[in-house]
């Protein structure tokens, strides 16, 4: 495939959902089902666009272009290599899932013809941000899918969910702020902020360690790193459950993707390591992997537990790139990947049990597996995944990390993932075990001694549409599981050789 071609692909695959999502909220005036089918449209022409690219990137390919330059040696210009497909191809293959799941859904909520093209002018935003060659074009796509999924935050109009609002625009403003501050101290110290050039700073200085913490705060904020994790147990809530999917599933992983172009395309893994600025990263991984995990206990709404458990999960990822090695970038990448997958198959499940039910809290969905067994069995799925069970694939994610951090001789690394997985089997099992080995309608004890019998209600399983993209993501955590030398971990592994050998570059 020849370059042009590369590069005009990639430049539709961002424009056209951007270019989309206007004609869809016009296309809300003619009638809903062409709004939905528009929609369902750009997205599975987003996800098969992308994938055209694969044989490119299989054969070693990167592209690094230059659109245009806005003043000398600042543009706007893309770039294609094995980290930016990996990602495009997962956040599309998402998406594509999460549209259909959202017309059974939003069928029952309001303002769905803001909501559609929200959905997707996000997707596009996020495609962009993949594609970005260089930390400008990065930053205005981060900002754009920022601000715009404010609106999927809100949705619901209600006051929890202003306030969830809020406070994410707040951080959202503070993080942004932050990227900007990071990115004019690295166009004053390197010339640019091409992601094409090889390690723009090569040696330590103050400003060059601000810059890092800059990006850290800035990035950090939208992965859920701790102490800015704050604005995500609010926001994933109160969000559409297909939107808490996709804020979970994939725009958590913008954050941890611009940190990963930070690591190894503004500085170097070689240089962070040698002034000991990935301990940083390493001591953040580990509160982040430790908090999420023991709050996520205490929460007995269920989209909030699963809000927590992304925190814990997203530590992972920091933890494994905070270790320079190939075992644990593997590690990190393809957890990426099975959280993707999992994360976004435990948002739609308990989005189908709130919608079939309304019930949120998860005292109250005892025997649900006997109601919605299919849906509750891709939950379990998906759970077991997160815990580390083999054969799922959260198993096969932590075992890389665990050996990456034996690798360097760090098995203190390795009690840390024992011990959020001990934790999440803590806030998993309670509600796993209840669905399938109680009956709705047993007696219920409340909290003063008194005991009353529930009736028992019939429940059907969600619908087809929403059904299938639960079946599909939880099955996506077997297969990626059982099958090793899947394209997944094929990619997470040669993205981490790519990674460690410069980049391409």
């Amino acid at each position: 495939m020849a370059e042009k071609t590369v590069v005009a692909i990639q430049i539709i695959i961002v424009l056209f959902p951007i270019i989309m999502a206007p004609v869809i909220m016009y296309s809300n005036r003619i009638s809903d089902k062409l709004r939905n089918g528009l929609s369902v449209l750009t997205a599975a022409f987003t996800f098969v666009l992308t994938m055209t690219l694969y044989p490119f990137i299989k054969n070693g390919g990167v592209v690094q272009h230059s659109l245009f330059e806005i003043i000398p040696n600042l543009e706007i210009s893309i770039r294609l290599d094995l980290l930016s497909f990996s990602l495009a191809s997962l956040a599309s293959f998402v998406w594509l899932l999460a549209t259909p799941y959202s017309l059974a859904y939003m069928s029952k909520e309001h303002a769905c013809g803001r909501y559609y093209p929200v959905l997707i002018f996000t997707l596009g935003s996020c495609q962009g941000i993949f594609f970005a060659g260089d930390l400008f074009s990065l930053f205005v796509f981060f900002e754009l899918m920022s601000i715009i999924a404010y609106i999927l935050v809100i949705h619901e109009q209600t006051e929890e969910a202003l306030k969830a609002g809020y406070k994410y625009l707040v951080m959202t403003i503070i993080g942004g702020l932050a990227l900007f501050f990071g990115m004019i101290i690295i166009f004053e110290l390197g010339g640019t902020v091409s992601l094409g050039v090889g390690p723009i700073i090569q040696e330590e200085s103050v400003l060059g360690l601000v810059a890092f913490i800059c990006f850290l705060i800035g990035f950090g904020m939208k992965a859920g790193m701790f102490p800015l994790h704050v604005w995500l147990p609010d926001a994933h809530p109160v969000a559409p459950s297909p939107a808490s999917a996709l804020l979970s599933g994939i725009m958590l992983k913008t954050g941890a993707y611009g940190l990963i172009r930070v690591v190894f395309f503004v500085y170097s893994f070689q240089l962070l390591h040698a002034f000991d600025w990935d301990d940083i990263l390493a001591v953040l991984a580990v509160i982040t992997i430790l908090l999420g995990s023991a709050v996520a206990l205490t929460q007995t709404d269920i989209k909030r537990r699963l809000a927590y458990s992304s925190i814990s999960q997203m530590g992972y990822v920091l933890l494994g790139l905070s270790i320079f090695n190939t075992n644990a970038i593997t590690g990190a990448i393809f957890h990426i990947f099975s959280h993707a997958f999992m994360k976004s198959a435990l948002f739609l499940a308990a989005g189908s049990i709130i919608w079939k039910t309304g019930k949120r809290n998860i005292a109250d969905l005892r025997g649900i597996g006997h109601q919605m067994p299919i849906t509750m069995g891709c939950f379990a799925l998906a759970a077991l995944s997160m815990i580390g069970i083999p054969p799922l694939s959260g198993f096969l994610s932590k075992w890389t990390l665990a050996l990456g951090a034996l690798d360097v001789g760090m098995p203190g690394f390795v009690l840390v993932l024992l011990i959020s997985s001990l934790l999440n089997a803590l806030y998993y099992l309670p509600i796993i075990i209840p669905a399938f080995f109680e009956l709705p309608g047993e007696l219920t004890i409340k909290h003063h001694g008194d005991v009353h019998h529930e009736p028992r209600i019939k429940i059907e399983e969600a619908a087809p549409l929403m059904l299938l993209a639960i079946v599909l993501l939880a099955s996506c955590t077997l297969f990626f599981g059982l099958t090793p030398n899947n394209i997944a971990y094929g990619l997470s592994r040669l993205t981490a050789a790519f990674l460690l050998g410069g980049g391409g570059l």
